[in-house]
C-alpha cells in the first residue's frame, strides 16, 4: 500500500483496512459462482480465500537441474576419477584448468553444448557420461557451496568455479 494520502486504501466491509495481497496473487470474480476468488498468476494455484502475506511466493525453486564439470585435484576427497588412477595435480592446477574451460565456453555461440561436450570430455565425474548432467536436484543433496552457486543461477546461467571437497567445479544451470 502506498503512503500517498491521495490514493485510498482499501478497506473490508467493515471499514477495516485490507491487507495487499501477496506478490504474485490477484483477485478475480468467479462468473459461475458469482463471487471473487484469489490466484497465483506464477503457480496457477486457486483460492476462495484472500492469501495473506505468509503466502508470498518464494522465489526459491525447489529444484534446480544442472549441468557440472568438476576437476579434481590431489586433495580432493578422493583423487581418482574413471579418467585418471591417481590425480596429482595441485588444486591451482585444476583451477587454472577450469579457468581455461570456462572461458571457452564463455567465449561460444552454443554455450550449453560446448558446455557438454567438455564435460563429457573432461569431467572427473562419474555424470561426464551424461556430457555433467546431474538431473534434477534438492535441497541438502549436494555440499553446500555446490548447493548454494546452483541455487544462485539464473537458468540458462554459468557458475563461477566453485570449490567443494570433491574438487572445483563450474556448474551450468538449465532449470
Amino acid at each position: 500500500m502506498s503512503d500517498d494520502p491521495t490514493i485510498k486504501k482499501q478497506k473490508n466491509n467493515d471499514g477495516s483496512a485490507v491487507s495487499p495481497l501477496p506478490k504474485g496473487w490477484e483477485k478475480r470474480m468467479s462468473t459461475s459462482r458469482g463471487r471473487e476468488y484469489y490466484i497465483n498468476r506464477t503457480t496457477g494455484q486457486s483460492q476462495w480465500t484472500r492469501p495473506s502475506l505468509s503466502e508470498e511466493i518464494s522465489s526459491t525453486p525447489s529444484s534446480v537441474h544442472c549441468y557440472h564439470l568438476l576437476v579434481k585435484h590431489r586433495d580432493s576427497r578422493r583423487p581418482s576419477s574413471w579418467r585418471s588412477e591417481k590425480i596429482t595435480r595441485t588444486k591451482e592446477e585444476a583451477i587454472d584448468i577450469l579457468k581455461k574451460y570456462r572461458d571457452e565456453i564463455a567465449n561460444s555461440e552454443e554455450k550449453l553444448e560446448t558446455f557438454m561436450k567438455l564435460a563429457g570430455e573432461y569431467s572427473d565425474c562419474s555424470s561426464a557420461k551424461r556430457n555433467g548432467d546431474l538431473g534434477f536436484f534438492k535441497k541438502n543433496q549436494m555440499e553446500k557451496p555446490f548447493e548454494n552457486a546452483s541455487y544462485a543461477l539464473r537458468i540458462g546461467e554459468m557458475s563461477d568455479i566453485v570449490e567443494t571437497n570433491s574438487g572445483v567445479h563450474i556448474i551450468y544451470r538449465v532449470a
